[in-house]
């Protein structure tokens, strides 16, 4: 084999170590954990009913007595961590990806896309959808992430059909994530599409600017 055509894995003097496959799996795993516990923790903001932004002293100044207020602010301490944790892996896995593709086009490497393997499930479990989108607002983050009307959701943050029962769960998960980035998988006509969609403050109502309905609720 001649030096011009080392393989992918190999990098050339004074060239930065070059992204593999494996690596950027690697990534996406490590980002999955995060989303995992991010979620757990967000379970013992839900047992004592707030999100991320409701007070912890009484209007006296006091330590409210009807939630666990150390547990609490530690599991928001740590859910914001976690986030800025999940921002940057997720920064990682975009450059990660552009130089991934880049080196197969530039040494016209053949072989499926990494988008191809990343949209794909790492498992064989295949994902029902949970709920359909019927309105989009004009302007909103749902708008600006990419969300369309009759978009049918398979997954939306760390929700899918393994542990979707309700709308709620949807709610919550959006107020634990105000300015975080959101992975939301919806089946649009025959294709599966993956979007990136940021809850926040908008001149609207609510904090997606879309209306969803669970799936089991539409007449087919």
């Amino acid at each position: 084999m001649k030096e011009n055509q080392a393989p992918l894995i190999m990098a050339s003097q004074g060239e930065e170590a070059v992204v593999t496959r494996e690596d950027i799996l690697k990534l996406m795993k490590a980002r999955d954990e995060i989303d995992e516990k991010i979620v757990a923790l967000g379970g013992i903001l839900e047992s004592n009913r707030v999100g991320m932004t409701e007070p912890l002293v009484d209007q006296e100044g006091y330590p409210r007595n009807d939630i666990d207020v150390y547990q609490v602010r530690h599991a928001r301490h740590k859910i914001i961590c976690f986030q800025n944790d999940y921002k940057a892996l997720t920064k990682r896995i975009d450059s990660s990806l552009a130089k991934y593709h880049q080196r197969l086009k530039d040494q016209g490497t053949s072989g499926t896309p990494m988008a191809m393997e990343v949209d794909s499930p790492t498992s064989e479990v295949v994902l029902s959808p949970i709920a359909k989108v019927n309105l989009v607002s004009e302007g909103s983050p749902a708008f600006h992430a990419g969300l369309k009307v009759d978009d049918v959701v398979l997954s939306f943050g760390s929700l899918d059909s393994t542990n979707f029962t309700e709308l709620s769960q949807i709610g919550s998960l959006v107020q634990r994530s105000v300015g975080s980035m959101v992975s939301v998988k919806v089946k649009r006509n025959v294709q599966t599409v993956k979007l990136a969609l940021i809850p926040g403050p908008w001149s609207g109502r609510g904090l997606l600017g879309c209306n969803i309905i669970p799936y089991d609720a539409i007449d087919r």
